[in-house]
């Protein structure tokens, strides 16, 4: 003999809610500040006021990230058009190795008898004499 379920009888009733939309507090509280803010934005400086604190954050975004990033850009390629063959750099990858050539965009590294070709970018430093 399969299980079956219990019928039941009497399901709870559902009550709908009989208020109108109007009727509800949550939307006479939304319709109430949007009139309140449509009615405080009547005046004419309103697009200047929206305006300025954007102006604001892009002068920052501007002066804080861009700025500096492009100086640091600069710094680099300076850096790596002055090595030429015999300086010791170090890649972006931790490899230290001596410049034994250079192409157009890539210098070609003498690492412990090994020679490895890289593009100029991945150059992080050179190398001074003290370093070691």
């Amino acid at each position: 003999m399969a299980w079956t379920a219990p019928m039941v009888d009497t399901l709870p009733e559902i009550q709908a809610d009989t208020r109108s939309i109007a009727e509800a507090p949550m939307i006479q509280v939304s319709m109430h500040s949007g009139l309140s803010i449509a009615q405080a934005s009547t005046g004419g400086s309103s697009a200047l006021a929206f305006l300025f604190p954007l102006l604001i954050m892009g002068g920052l975004f501007y002066v804080l990230l861009i700025l500096p990033q492009r100086r640091r850009h600069k710094r680099l390629d300076k850096m790596r058009s002055a090595i030429g063959v015999g300086d010791e750099v170090r890649t972006i990858g931790g490899i230290i190795g001596t410049v034994v050539a250079e192409k157009d965009e890539e210098f070609t590294l003498d690492i412990g008898g090994q020679h490895l070709r890289i593009v100029k970018r991945a150059v992080a430093e050179k190398l001074e004499d003290n370093q070691e």
